[in-house]
């Protein structure tokens, strides 16, 4: 199964984005250079629709190279984690969103607390759902110490690839003849898609945890391996991992969570899950 993504509405819908264009940066506050993204494009294909939505979730996004200057002009630094839910109405594009906080850098602010109520109320108007922010210094953001999920890593089976079109139809033996009840937790490291616009890679390590029958390592390897050269945004490609394991599965619990290297100063890290509302804690050196 081959997704195109190039639809009328869907082209529309991303023409008036600066991501993909020549852009200049700005260095004084302006929340008008943020943008959205409508979630229904990528929903619509998947039969999802906001008030119905199978899972809960969130996307948490880490910004890196957040300043601004304090009242007598000295800078200030910090680490921000954005959460964004899953039933907002519009993604927050990535390039704008970059573009917003270096518009941060030479503006003054009274404190940590100003910028946290502009950055809280600037995302979730673009979103339209409430957006929640957290500043940490630098030297201490507990959300980003080294965790290493409790997962079982299946990037090691000895499997032949030769096509590296998306092809949902390796999820046709996602379970064995025999399969009986399983609880655990997958990784693999090897998920790479394409920015839906620029093309650009993304990298990522996905976490997949579950009851139900027992999942098939190497069928969900290849699965995941076939979206090397697709194109979609992160939180549309995890959208589709759930929605298609959901399909081919047969699962009590499942959870869906990727972790993105970051690009330009930010990551995103979409999490879905049926039982699960906040995303849990898992980083490896890449991100």
């Amino acid at each position: 199964m081959k997704i195109v993504m190039t639809t009328y509405k869907n082209a529309k819908a991303l023409e008036g984005l600066t991501l993909g264009k020549t852009t200049d940066y700005a260095s004084e506050y302006n929340p008008n250079l943020l943008q959205g993204v409508p979630r229904s494009l990528n929903r619509a294909q998947l039969s999802l629709t906001n008030d119905a939505l199978p899972f809960y979730g969130e996307d948490v996004w880490y910004g890196y190279e957040l300043s601004w200057l304090n009242p007598k002009g000295k800078p200030v630094v910090a680490v921000a984690e954005f959460r964004v839910p899953a039933i907002s109405e519009n993604i927050v594009e990535s390039k704008s969103f970059k573009l917003y906080l270096n518009s941060f850098n030479q503006s003054r602010f009274e404190s940590h607390d100003a910028v946290k109520n502009l950055l809280c109320s600037d995302l979730s108007a673009i979103a339209k759902s409430p957006v929640s922010v957290t500043l940490f210094t630098v030297d201490d953001c507990p959300a980003l110490d080294i965790k290493h999920h409790d997962a079982v890593c299946i990037d090691e089976h000895d499997i032949s690839v030769d096509d590296y079109q998306f092809n949902d139809a390796f999820l046709n033996e996602l379970h064995g003849e025999n399969a009986t009840f399983k609880k655990e937790v997958l990784v693999s490291h090897l998920l790479k898609s394409n920015c839906l616009i620029t093309n650009q890679p993304d990298w990522a390590s996905v976490y997949i945890s579950y009851s139900g029958k027992e999942i098939k390592q190497a069928a969900l390897l290849q699965y995941l391996i076939s979206f090397r050269q697709h194109n979609e945004f992160h939180e549309q490609c995890v959208e589709r991992i759930y929605t298609d394991l959901q399909k081919f599965g047969e699962f009590k619990k499942l959870s869906v969570f990727a972790r993105y290297t970051r690009r330009g100063g930010l990551d995103i890290n979409p999490f879905r899950s049926s039982f699960e509302q906040q995303a849990p804690n898992a980083r490896t050196l890449r991100q």
